[in-house]
């Protein structure tokens, strides 16, 4: 694949034109340039840092990205660096309550029905070589300063690590630039929400006690509460947790200061901290993703509390839903009316999720008598009953992993049959020779028929050039929500574009005529 190698020019001196500029190379603007430069789109990435962050709060990495990751062709690297967390055990008051097994729990749902932990920091250096292998690398110590558009251009200026200010001209621009985005400023995008009133620590640490040590452990004492998570090395974990001061922001914080009830209830023993840092949790969503030629992506349009690992897989699918429509775009082979689509889709997803995780960080953080009773007996209680039951442990692997995400209400979803709805993520089935997800390697839209195709079809295929795969019917696929003899036409990133039970063709030739994306289906890879 031919790449776009940019050299760095004089000081106030035009750069060569390039697609897309991406500002912020956390895993989201990392993530971006990847998926686009597989597509043959040149992109330049700068970020203002020294270098990748070396701490983080970020630890899991969810089944979706997984899947988006395969086409890639990086999931089994992420995989291998990372550690598939076995079980999740739940203490009330120094005395275990619940034990909830994590290993397979999707195995009938994604082909990764594991929770992987990965501390942000490991996974982004992961990213950032394989981006330097793609032949792109990260311009660190540059700092976007502003933009403006200019016809079918954006001008934007920028600060070199010498301090000299240059001119970069792109087609769009992406703000990756977290949560105090200059490049939201510029778009004078609203940024409305609040912050949670407990001051939260990350602690790196060597430590030993807890029980079973190879297990993530979440610990409760009244309103104090630590998650601890194994990763790599053995005694190595992550810790989160409240830090007990009074002084809140106003001073500089240790180790010593966070609160030690829900930590000596498991038994931890800390033998040396690696490093330590605090923060503040806010939830927040813009109220703009995109103005004209820029898009807000990651922690720049939405950040909301830790609960459930979710905030930078959000980002990393803001990138890829992003990224297939740029690529369209820009090669002329759909009309900029489907970038109107990233933000319907985007943003109703984040409002979801930041009252999603709004609703489980308070239940873990409020104080009162009332609540500590809750959260240390029934709360425990129903989950260790309910998690003996298949059904439920398959809810809640859907919930946590983000494979129930789906664009229902987006202008690309169209039809629906049996159980499942246009904007749905593709159902993953496998089983003996069938893996209906091995197609979806491709960065391409496809299309999938679960029984038989019709000769007008296989003809509306050839002539569009259009990838297709034909399932024989079984048991599996009634099980999973498909409908006998339906065509499924898959968009890039994996979910259902269009569902036509009957008349195919002409409901294909219908659906691609109405978004204007007749030649995005020849973007093959």
């Amino acid at each position: 694949m031919a790449l776009h190698v940019l050299l760095a020019p004089q000081s106030d001196t035009p750069m060569n034109h390039i697609d897309v500029l991406i500002v912020g190379a956390g895993p989201t603007g990392l993530v971006l340039a990847l998926w686009l430069t597989r597509q043959g789109v040149s992109v330049r990435i700068i970020d203002k840092s020294q270098g990748p962050g070396e701490t983080s709060r970020a630890m899991a990495i969810q089944a979706r990205t997984l899947e988006l990751y395969r086409q890639l062709d990086i999931a089994e690297e992420v995989i291998a660096a990372g550690y598939k967390m076995p079980a999740m055990n739940m203490w009330a008051r120094g005395e275990p309550k619940a034990r909830i097994p994590l290993q397979n729990a999707g195995k009938s749902i994604s082909p990764y029905p594991f929770v992987l932990v990965l501390p942000q920091d490991i996974h982004e250096k992961l990213l950032i070589a394989r981006l330097n292998t793609a032949g792109v690398d990260v311009e660190r110590q540059t700092e976007f300063m502003s933009f403006r558009e200019e016809g079918d251009n954006v001008v934007a200026t920028i600060r070199t690590p010498t301090g000299q200010t240059e001119i970069c001209t792109a087609t769009y621009l992406a703000g990756c630039d977290g949560a105090h985005s200059s490049v939201r400023h510029q778009m004078g995008s609203d940024f409305e929400g609040g912050t949670y009133n407990h001051l939260f620590y990350v602690a790196d640490v060597l430590a030993s006690g807890v029980t079973p040590a190879n297990e993530g452990h979440i610990a409760f004492d009244k309103s104090d509460f630590v998650l601890v998570m194994p990763y790599g090395p053995e005694h190595q974990y992550r810790l989160i947790g409240t830090v007990e001061s009074e002084e809140g922001d106003r001073q500089q914080h240790a180790f010593d200061d966070v609160s030690q009830r829900a930590i000596s209830g498991l038994g931890l023993s800390i033998q040396q901290v690696n490093w330590f840092s605090t923060y503040r949790v806010h939830h927040r969503v813009t109220n703009h993703f995109r103005d004209g030629r820029a898009f807000l992506l990651g922690d720049a349009a939405h950040v909301h509390s830790p609960a459930g690992g979710q905030g930078m897989n959000t980002g990393i699918a803001d990138a890829i839903n992003l990224a297939w429509k740029l690529a369209a775009v820009i090669k002329n082979r759909a009309p900029e009316t489907l970038l109107d689509s990233y933000e319907t889709e985007r943003k109703a997803f984040a409002h979801k999720l930041v009252k999603t995780t709004d609703r489980v960080f308070t239940f873990v953080t409020v104080a009162g008598g009332f609540a500590d009773y809750v959260r240390t007996h029934i709360a425990p209680a129903i989950a260790s009953q309910a998690y003996q039951y298949g059904r439920v442990r398959e809810y809640l692997f859907r919930i946590i992993s983000q494979t129930t995400m789906s664009y229902l209400d987006s202008p690309l979803s169209e039809g629906k049959a049996g159980e499942i709805s246009a904007g749905d993520r593709l159902p993953y089935v496998a089983g003996g020779e069938t893996d209906n997800y091995a197609s979806l390697r491709k960065i391409a839209w496809q299309i999938h028929i679960y029984g038989r195709a019709t000769e007008d079809v296989r003809n509306w295929c050839d002539r569009h050039s259009m990838d297709w795969q034909v399932f024989p019917w079984q048991e599996a696929f009634e099980k999973r929500g498909f409908k006998k003899d339906t065509a499924y036409l898959i968009r890039p990133d994996g979910y259902i574009g269009l569902v036509a039970a009957e008349r195919h063709a002409e409901r294909l030739s219908a659906y691609i005529s109405r978004l204007g994306i007749q030649r995005a289906l020849l973007l093959k890879h």
